[in-house]
């Protein structure tokens, strides 16, 4: 019911009527169940992709250019290149282009697990004029570089890169037009004398087109259970609920409630993540470090991993130096698509199960 009620107000973009009626329904199931709740409200400046693309060679010979659809990065620029594609083998460190001319020419580089801006600095050392960054599949998939560049820099899927032949002539156009973005991170408590120890959160927001099922409207719906299970016991005046706002967009949720609220931050012996466990793209799997590790090898039985992981909302709370917990399936086919419409609610279930029990260790209560 829950589940079918935020899904049909429509993809929760920052700012988008759907991202607010999404907050303020969940706000009352919040409320229903004893807890008090504050809204912070942000506002961040961003760039809205207006479509943008990479045309290149015809498929066949004489027939049309192929126009295909990418994806402003943001901290990208708008304009437009016409240059020699170049693939770069690996995965763009800096000794990728040692054996490779990218000067004048468009660099296309697959995407891995370092920091986009990683791959791009150093296309543009070595003289590149744009960058097209390739995904693991044929999803788009967008992100944030944390630096305002004054370069194109697109996103585009697996296909597209692999029609971008080395030496061919394509055209990169970045279209996007900045805007004031207002965020609002939800907050729902139970009033006590000491400020709580556990920070249970995920991000509400989803991205443009995507009614985001999985992502993340399931780890929304995690730490609601959690917050269910909490209502009547002890454990509910001992944590906080988060639903960040803003995270598709860069962790701004997250980093602005770290920065607002540095007095509990820094007083939290756990803060627990639940991104995208709605699917089962691969088994519900926990990261984090060593002490909330342990607690969860111990009150769990389900797979954890000690190391940093995943561009989520448990990065600003880990360079704060709060112990934290990722709850995490992998990323499905419908990442990001208009087609993540679908959440498995006994796989949610099981997360919240996860984090309840880890909740409890850390806050010395039996489990049950």
């Amino acid at each position: 019911m829950q589940a079918r009620r935020v899904l049909a107000f429509g993809p929760r973009v920052v700012g988008s009527p759907a991202n607010e009626q999404a907050r303020a329904y969940l706000e009352g199931q919040f409320r229903a169940l004893g807890y008090q709740t504050r809204r912070e409200e942000f506002r961040y400046r961003r760039l809205n992709d207006l479509g943008s693309t990479v045309t290149v060679p015809p498929a066949t010979p004489g027939g049309p250019a192929q126009v295909l659809s990418g994806r402003a990065l943001q901290g990208s620029t708008g304009g437009q290149v016409t240059a020699e594609a170049v693939r770069v083998p690996g995965t763009g460190v800096d000794s990728d282009f040692l054996n490779v001319n990218v000067r004048g020419r468009i660099a296309v580089i697959e995407r891995s697990d370092l920091p986009l801006i990683t791959p791009v600095l150093n296309a543009m050392i070595a003289g590149a004029f744009a960058v097209v960054l390739a995904g693991p599949d044929d999803t788009v998939h967008g992100g944030r570089l944390g630096l305002r560049l004054d370069f194109p820099v697109l996103a585009v899927s697996r296909s597209t890169a692999q029609a971008m032949t080395t030496g061919q002539a394509v055209t990169v156009a970045v279209h996007v037009a900045p805007a004031e973005a207002r965020a609002v991170n939800l907050v729902a408590f139970r009033p006590a004398p000491a400020l709580p120890s556990v920070l249970i959160g995920a991000h509400l927001d989803s991205v443009h087109l995507s009614p985001g099922a999985n992502d993340n409207l399931s780890g929304t719906l995690a730490v609601l259970d959690i917050a269910r299970r909490a209502a009547n016991t002890p454990v509910s005046a001992r944590s906080v609920f988060v639903l960040f706002d803003a995270e598709e967009d860069g962790l701004l949720g997250s980093q602005h409630f770290v920065k607002s609220n540095w007095a509990l931050v820094t007083q939290l012996r756990g803060m627990l993540n639940f991104d995208m466990v709605g699917l089962p793209a691969r088994p519900l799997e926990l990261r984090g470090q060593r002490p909330l590790v342990q607690v969860a090898r111990e009150v769990t039985g389900v797979p954890s991993e000690e190391g940093v992981t995943g561009s989520s909302d448990h990065a600003p709370f880990r360079e704060a130096g709060v112990p934290t917990l990722y709850f995490h399936r992998g990323l499905d086919s419908t990442y990001h698509q208009p087609g993540d419409v679908t959440l498995d609610l006994g796989l949610v279930r099981e997360a919240a199960g996860a984090g309840w029990r880890v909740a409890l260790r850390l806050l010395r209560l039996p489990l049950p």
